[in-house]
């Protein structure tokens, strides 16, 4: 079986990923599942939700970290927004759009890392960059 990041590196380039696109790579994702999340769609593992998609299909909310959610705001802010839960922002609302499908593969992983158990993480670890390779 090929490692998750992979995928990742390969084949994605700087091409806008349209919502068929997520959804395949989300999918490809170790024991991710996709279920409905009231009227969204959502990719979960093991339950855990690490991103939604909302009706239409033109955007995705991906749970990230402060640190890469910060980070991504400041370099396209047009790309995305904070993705707020009542008070609280949990990460990143994505106008598909607008990002290259590398950077949305990259935060669907991250968010799929920090929702996954610690178990699953350690049986599919991401193998290292080849030299010049960007992620």
């Amino acid at each position: 079986m090929e490692a998750i990041g992979a995928v990742l590196t390969r084949s994605l380039g700087g091409a806008i990923m349209k919502i068929a696109e997520v959804r395949r790579f989300a999918l490809s994702l170790p024991e991710v599942t996709e279920e409905p999340h009231f009227h969204f769609s959502s990719f979960r593992i093991r339950g855990r939700i690490f991103a939604t998609v909302p009706p239409g299909g033109s955007r995705l909310h991906v749970l990230v970290g402060e640190t890469e959610r910060d980070l991504m705001l400041a370099v396209a802010p047009r790309a995305y927004d904070k993705l707020w839960w009542g008070k609280k922002v949990v990460g990143l609302g994505v106008t598909l759009s607008r990002p290259g499908a590398r950077d949305v593969a990259e935060l669907l992983h991250s968010a799929w890392h920090r929702r996954a158990p610690r178990s699953v993480v350690r049986a599919h670890p991401v193998p290292p960059r080849r030299r010049g390779e960007k992620r």
